[in-house]
């Protein structure tokens, strides 16, 4: 699979712009507190789901990971909450792969609504066997985020 192929559009998977992954999210009613706004810990599902869904779209499946014994733990997450996020709620949550260095692999993490900051991350993510031990991620899955990484990483 080429890399134009493998960032072509995918349903709900979101889409790729230049390095970063876009991925549409909107809120129910069942992501919010009884106040009407997003529970914070939903905001962590946000992310996962960029950090996924930006893998799907680039040709990289978690299923076929699995089958090669590797998978990813978080071992670092900060988040800043700029504003609320509301039912009905339009947001766009954007995904950058930094770099990888041994096992880790660094990521930033954006939530918008329009032009507009809701929440920010700088995510580190450690890829692991299936029994929980560090490893360096597959040739093939370095070679597929490479395009991908910032220059020089």
């Amino acid at each position: 699979m080429t890399q134009l192929e493998s960032a072509a559009p995918q349903p709900t998977a979101g889409v790729v712009d230049g390095r970063e992954h876009q991925l549409p999210v909107r809120i129910y009613y069942e992501d919010t507190d009884f106040t009407g706004v997003v529970y914070h810990a939903n905001y962590l599902r946000y992310l996962e789901r960029g950090r996924s869904d930006f893998f799907r779209v680039i040709g990289i499946s978690h299923t076929e990971m699995a089958k090669v014994d590797t998978a990813f733990a978080l071992t670092r997450m900060e988040i800043d909450f700029k504003r609320a996020a509301r039912v009905d709620d339009a947001l766009l949550v954007r995904t950058t792969y930094d770099r990888v260095k041994g096992p880790r692999l660094f990521v930033s993490q954006r939530i918008t609504r329009g032009d507009e900051l809701i929440a920010q991350a700088v995510v580190e993510a450690v890829c692991i066997t299936m029994d929980g031990r560090p490893r360096k991620p597959t040739a093939q899955m370095v070679a597929m985020l490479a395009p991908w990484f910032e220059a020089g990483a």
